[in-house]
């Protein structure tokens, strides 16, 4: 066998078991909105290792295994960092990728509610447009009504060249900049090593070309957006 099991105990077994932690989901719905529910954006976790098929334990268990009656024990965690303007008139910038488009859908059901008259712009990006484009008929309907003013997504896998939500970033770097000298906050949700660097460094970048700026001054522009509470990040 793979693993012998003829010296194992249940103590030693136990004794190299780690708890399982607590899994983290951004809700994904305004409490005004939907004053009885709790949504989650959900990407279930599947992969093959060693020859076996694998699941991630919250993930499927959330896809798969719980049925509609059923109980799960959660518990809320506030984030007291990554939130909505204290303004309605506030622009918002907001990139997600993958299930990092959870915490905006929140933010722009709320902003609804609220009758906020600050702009919201999603910049949204995954692999499939077919597949992957979530709440696709929910952004529309906001584009439609006006409580999205604008929306940019990139499909990585659609296309020969892979195009990222940064790269919309960059090719959008007169209306971002715009937008950021007007008081727009700027928000990141999604995969900490491969969109949070990658929209830093794509900002600076738009900094430096729109405001004339050297490397060094964009990058201090950027630093000082972060002080100043105006680009957050949800990356994990």
């Amino acid at each position: 066998t793979e693993f012998p099991t003829d010296a194992l105990t249940a103590q030693t077994l136990a004794d190299v078991l780690r708890p399982l932690p607590s899994r983290a989901y951004s809700i994904a719905s305004s409490l005004l909105a939907h004053p009885e529910e709790v949504h989650l954006t959900v990407g279930a976790v599947r992969y093959e290792a060693f020859g076996r098929q694998k699941h991630g334990v919250c993930s499927s268990f959330l896809a798969d295994r719980v049925a509609v009656g059923d109980t799960a024990r959660v518990y809320v965690q506030q984030n007291e960092y990554f939130r909505l303007p204290a303004s309605g008139d506030t622009d918002i910038i907001m990139i997600g990728a993958g299930t990092g488009i959870a915490p905006f859908r929140a933010f722009v059901e709320e902003r609804v509610e609220l009758g906020a008259t600050g702009r919201n712009w999603l910049l949204f990006g995954n692999p499939h447009f077919t597949t992957d484009f979530l709440y696709q008929a929910e952004w529309q309907q906001h584009l439609k009504r006006g409580s999205l003013a604008k929306l940019d997504v990139a499909f990585s896998r659609d296309q020969a060249q892979k195009i990222y939500v940064q790269d919309r970033l960059l090719e959008n770097s007169r209306d971002v900049f715009g937008w950021l000298e007007n008081g727009a906050q700027l928000y990141v949700c999604g995969d900490k090593t491969r969109l949070g660097g990658a929209v830093q460094t794509a900002l600076t970048q738009v900094v430096q070309k729109e405001a004339g700026l050297s490397v060094e001054e964009a990058t201090a522009y950027v630093k000082n957006l972060r002080k100043q509470r105006r680009y957050l990040e949800d990356v994990y």
